[in-house]
């Protein structure tokens, strides 16, 4: 057997050992001090966001002295903090505001080729989430992890829509929006 198949044999068995691939962003490092009798002791906090690219996403906050342990336990406790939100087609299903302390998102569909109107911590969160078009604006503070918990809280906050059809027994096509009306929809 040639040297470098062996190779890429062992790191296809790795990649099918761990299971389901996540795009993980990180999105803040900072640097944190305490201040102790002999001086300073620094530290790292690290916001790290996990999603699916289809519908799941998670918020993990990682602290240590050092970088990439800050990011490795982010990363774990993102993993475990995972829900699944509905989608409608691309986009989001209807328009939601959250609070996160003083941090607020607002967060509209849109049509499709829009795209991800957005930046820093909202753009990680909806694309981790696997949402393609979408329009958002932060109102309130702009302190990255308050942000990120908010689009995360926004997200959370969605309600599906045949879901909601049937609970105000009304048919899909009168809740969606009208670029969706034609197309992708479940009958029933």
């Amino acid at each position: 057997m040639p040297k470098g198949t062996a190779k890429v044999s062992r790191v296809r068995e790795r990649e099918q050992e761990e299971g389901p691939k996540f795009d993980e962003r990180v999105v803040s490092i900072t640097r944190t001090a305490k201040v102790v009798k002999g001086g300073r002791h620094f530290g790292f906090r690290v916001v790290v966001v996990a999603g699916d690219n289809n519908g799941s996403v998670g918020v993990g906050v990682g602290k240590a002295r050092e970088v990439p342990d800050a990011i490795r336990k982010g990363t774990e406790r993102a993993r475990k903090a995972m829900v699944k939100i509905p989608l409608a087609g691309t986009t989001i299903p209807h328009q939601v505001i959250a609070k996160f302390g003083a941090s607020e998102v607002l967060l509209k569909p849109a049509t499709p080729g829009t795209g991800v109107i957005a930046a820093g911590g909202v753009r990680a969160v909806l694309e981790c989430a696997g949402v393609r078009d979408v329009l958002t604006k932060s109102l309130g503070s702009s302190n990255r992890l308050n942000v990120v918990r908010a689009t995360w809280e926004a997200l959370k906050q969605m309600k599906d829509v045949e879901e909601e059809a049937k609970r105000r027994n009304k048919p899909v096509q009168q809740l969606l929006p009208p670029w969706r009306k034609t197309s992708d929809v479940k009958s029933g």
